[in-house]
């Protein structure tokens, strides 16, 4: 009975390894490589939105490159080792569609022990600056909405709330309360309404398929966040070049809460709503989507983003994304690679 279960594996195997590339199923090369590397893991995973943030830890000198890259999907992954932690690295691409997909296949394909997510962000907390690095201990997306008819209000259910599908716990934007260039005292409106933040719907491995859960606050690893704690006492830069340089020098700092959409926010008015509403402190495109997948299959992991602007400008100094990105992305990398150094 044995020699037949190890024959039926056996056979298995053959099948898959000799398998063709057809309809962006994997080649059997590509088995035969993610079959080699799983038996040198388990690996920590990097998982980088842009290229522009990769770099820098591919050209530091605390990481090893084996030379071995996989590729599939458009993904490339990339495989060394940070000081004595084998890693695989692999960028995502701009978004949560991408993100998403990015870290499925990277749990999916890899023997994976713990995710770690790093880049830039922009930052919605007054009392934070630029080139800092901010560690949050929640993420949510704040991309998904449930839209309400005009003329309906708080007090009004929304459609489909009856059968579990939305809900008002998470709070509304009014759109009204953001209208310009009125009169003192004046009643106005707007015919987009109300927003609600809603939920994503989770379906973890370990429970039963279709059976939906919901996350808005998604925590990172204790384990990892406490460990991160340590980091706050690292020096980092200031300057990007010597005529170029923050006026208040960069500080690592775990925070309560990031949050996350598919969207570049460059607006004031909507930066000082959720940190209002949420208070939260980074603000980007990718993390919640890492975060949620993380959840769901059951991956430890952690989120570390450095503060490249002010979403939306501020008048202290000039604060364009563009200009301390590379700082914020040196900053960030310098981060990560001590973390790892401290697991």
């Amino acid at each position: 009975m044995a020699a037949l279960k190890i024959f039926r594996i056996m056979l298995f195997a053959f099948i898959l390894l000799n398998a063709q590339e057809t309809n962006g199923a994997l080649s059997a090369r590509t088995w035969r490589d993610i079959y080699q590397a799983n038996r040198n893991g388990p690996y920590l995973g990097l998982v980088i939105p842009n290229l522009f943030e990769m770099n820098p830890l591919l050209q530091s000198s605390s990481f090893t490159s084996t030379n071995l890259t996989i590729d599939f999907d458009g993904r490339r992954f990339r495989f060394g080792t940070v000081g004595e932690k084998k890693v695989i690295l692999v960028m995502t691409g701009l978004g949560m569609i991408n993100a998403g997909i990015t870290t499925q296949l990277l749990l999916s394909l890899f023997k994976i022990e713990g995710v770690v997510h790093y880049g830039i962000a922009g930052n919605a907390n007054p009392s934070l600056n630029i080139g800092d690095v901010t560690i949050p201990q929640y993420w949510s997306h704040a991309g998904l909405w449930s839209w309400q008819r005009y003329g309906q209000g708080p007090e009004d259910e929304l459609a489909l709330e009856s059968n579990g599908d939305y809900t008002r716990k998470y709070g509304y934007l009014k759109f009204a309360n953001y209208t310009a260039n009125v009169t003192h005292g004046s009643s106005y409106d707007n015919l987009l309404n109300n927003i609600w933040y809603q939920p994503e719907e989770v379906f973890p491995v370990d429970g039963t398929p279709e059976e939906r859960q919901h996350a808005f606050w998604v925590a990172v690893d204790s384990h990892y966040f406490n460990i991160s704690k340590k980091l706050e006492v690292l020096k980092l830069e200031s300057c990007i070049n010597s005529t170029t340089c923050l006026s208040e020098t960069p500080k690592v700092t775990t925070v309560k809460r990031g949050t996350s959409a598919s969207i570049y926010l460059d607006n004031a008015a909507y930066r000082s709503f959720i940190y209002n509403k949420f208070k939260v402190s980074p603000v980007d495109m990718e993390s919640a989507s890492v975060a949620l997948i993380c959840l769901q299959q059951k991956v430890p992991f952690i989120i570390i983003r450095a503060l490249s602007d002010l979403a939306g400008g501020g008048s202290a100094q000039s604060n364009e994304a563009s200009t301390f990105t590379s700082l914020a992305a040196n900053n960030s990398v310098k981060v990560v690679v001590e973390f790892i150094k401290l697991l």
